[in-house]
């Protein structure tokens, strides 16, 4: 299997040059908490963190140069452990879980090197308890090759550390609150508030925002074997929302959010009778997943219609304001809102604007 190094770092300059300051005068937290949208970056720039942890030329940002720098990228030092979710471990003794649990993270990040564009975890992974017992045993080793070893938990509202587990989450904190002194551990969560209020105040937290379209455009002209071109470029870059992550997996998400988006058009066209059944047959959970992506690709598809009306001269006012109940649906699907109520409401909406 070919490996691989992680793709640089694209955006976040000025977070960077905070980071390489906390590093160069010994300020960053053993244990930190990196916040923000999926697909942002969180997990590449706690992996910067470690490179800088584990240079050899000293604190700061990391030289890129030498051996231990050139591991990390490679994702083969054997200071760093990256802890992925992963399938719950199917072994009945505890200990055979955990060292299956070892050899599906070994899976994974074997994974990660052939492939370092990564997708993001399927529903039912999750850091089990067998992981955060795996983690407890490499935290109480000493470093193989420098001075520190640095964890890095991606994913960590998948810790199955909620309530139905108190005695994952008591392993955690043990290490949250006693870390060794040679260990830095860096946790990253689209979705803070899944973790349990006493791991999170054992944190310390950073926010890590979006970036520009021009920076998810650089990222999949230059990453991207075959880049894609012309409007299909431009519709990732749109669907992206400023996180280089969700544009690379808007490929797929694209594809079957396009054609729900065209479903619901052709029934709006059709008709009451035609879009209430599309309504319906929402799937009344997925508020924050198929349906966003649906609302978005149906803004995509407004966008063009409102560019072909205006070079041909047509009346642009309804459809300005059907894009705008779109870009409003969106903004409550994000909330507790009910998916087939709420199609059905801006299906109803987009009869009379269109």
């Amino acid at each position: 299997m070919l490996a691989m190094s992680l793709r640089p770092i694209y955006g976040h300059e000025a977070m960077l040059h905070r980071l390489a300051g906390a590093l160069a005068s010994s300020r960053f937290p053993q244990a930190a908490l990196f916040v923000g949208p999926p697909g942002v970056g969180k997990q590449r720039l706690a992996l910067w963190v470690a490179q800088g942890l584990l240079c050899e030329s000293g604190p700061g940002a990391p030289c890129g140069e030498c051996r231990s720098c050139h591991q990390v990228l490679d994702l083969q030092h054997p200071d760093l452990h990256w802890f992925v979710p992963i399938t719950r471990p199917k072994a009945g003794d505890p200990d055979k879980q955990v060292a299956e649990a070892e050899e599906l993270l070994g899976e994974a990040m074997a994974g990660r090197r052939s492939d370092p564009l990564y997708r993001r975890p399927e529903g039912m992974v999750s850091h089990s308890l067998a992981c955060i017992r795996l983690l407890q045993r490499k935290v109480s080793v000493t470093p193989f090759q420098g001075h520190k070893k640095v964890f890095l938990v991606g994913d960590a509202d998948r810790m199955i550390v909620q309530r139905a587990s108190q005695e994952a989450a008591n392993a955690l904190l043990k290490v949250l609150e006693e870390p060794p002194e040679d260990t830095v551990l860096i946790l990253t969560t689209s979705e803070p508030h899944a973790l349990l209020p006493t791991i999170r105040s054992r944190l310390v937290p950073t926010r890590v925002g979006r970036v520009g379209d021009s920076v998810v455009r650089a990222f999949l002209e230059r990453e991207l074997d075959p880049p894609p071109e012309g409007a299909a470029l431009e519709s990732r870059v749109l669907l992206a929302e400023g996180s280089i992550g969700r544009a690379l997996w808007s490929s797929e998400e694209g594809d079957a959010a396009g054609r729900a988006a065209d479903a619901l058009l052709d029934a709006v066209r059709k008709g009451p009778g035609s879009w209430s059944r599309v309504a319906l047959a929402q799937t009344p959970w997925s508020a924050r997943g198929d349906f966003s992506h649906t609302l978005d690709a149906l803004a995509v598809r407004l966008r063009d219609g409102l560019v072909e009306r205006a070079e041909a001269g047509g009346e642009l006012r309804g459809w300005l304001e059907a894009l705008e109940r779109v870009e409003e649906t969106r903004a409550e699907a994000q909330g507790n809102v009910n998916p087939q109520l709420a199609l059905a409401v801006l299906a109803g909406d987009l009869e009379r604007l269109l």
